[in-house]
């Protein structure tokens, strides 16, 4: 008798111990499922933050952000990275993600992005005539390959007949995010960057720039769209999608200089 109450009681204690370890399980499962991968341009990093903050304190839902230059994270896409939404600084990344069957829904564009000139180093001139000042060693703008920042910068170059002329001045970083690190660092006197990242809550008040026409480089309209992954791990990433075209999201986009659809 003794040995059976024992072997009953060893039951139930093995019993609530995989009913413990079903519930640490399925919590686990759960929070996964709410965890949103974004695969983000680098211009739009903190103003994604805010919105991913803004989110997520409404929801509880988790994210992570991949950040790069578009050319690169498409590229990767097309690859399989297991992303959920893809977050580009122009729309040619994303429609090559949708015409690649890599897209669940058509690009749709939630800003337009802005160019500056920008330096970090006390009295520099901050001009277009200013660049070809042989006080100007260097000067840094995106790639054009892989980001379109680096494109407008590259337009309004020649605009102005300084492609060639400035060309053993040229630094190019992969992305705005190593961009703004050349001009941050002062490895280059001045530099082509996203009005969002003059703006930012890191950078707000640091440096003197000044605002590019937007007449002199091609609309940077960015667009998003939800990737299309072989394995379906998050329910959730609709409902960012659809928070990224709400009053709320507008109005934190147009903190950081970003236009948008009223």
């Amino acid at each position: 008798m003794f040995n059976s109450e024992r072997t009953i009681k060893g039951c139930k204690w093995q019993w609530l111990w995989l009913v413990l370890l079903t519930i640490v399980f399925v919590g686990c499962q759960n929070n996964n499922d709410k965890k949103i991968i974004i695969a983000t341009a680098a211009n739009i990093e903190s103003a994604m933050l805010a919105l991913t903050n803004a989110y997520a304190h409404k929801t509880g839902v988790k994210f992570e952000l991949i950040v790069g230059s578009s050319g690169k994270l498409t590229a990767q896409i097309m690859e399989g990275a297991p992303y959920d939404i893809f977050v580009a600084a122009n729309m040619k990344y994303p429609e090559a993600v949708y015409a690649g069957g890599k897209a669940k829904n058509k690009p749709k564009v939630y800003a337009k992005g802005k160019l500056v000139l920008w330096s970090m180093i006390e009295n520099t001139p901050i001009s277009i005539a200013a660049l070809s000042d042989p006080v100007i060693e260097h000067i840094a703008l995106a790639n054009p390959k892989t980001a379109p920042y680096g494109v407008a910068a590259q337009e309004v170059l020649q605009h102005y007949g300084l492609n060639e002329i400035l060309g053993s001045k040229l630094v190019f970083g992969e992305s705005i995010g190593q961009t703004d690190q050349f001009i941050i660092s002062r490895a280059a006197q001045i530099g082509f960057t996203a009005l969002s990242t003059v703006l930012s809550p890191e950078m707000k008040g640091k440096g003197s720039w000044i605002l590019i026409n937007p007449s002199l480089y091609s609309n940077i309209s960015q667009g998003v769209v939800l990737v299309n992954r072989k394995e379906e791990t998050n329910q959730g990433s609709q409902g960012f999608y659809d928070f990224l075209f709400s009053v709320e999201a507008k109005e934190i986009l147009k903190e950081f200089g970003y236009l948008v659809d009223e």
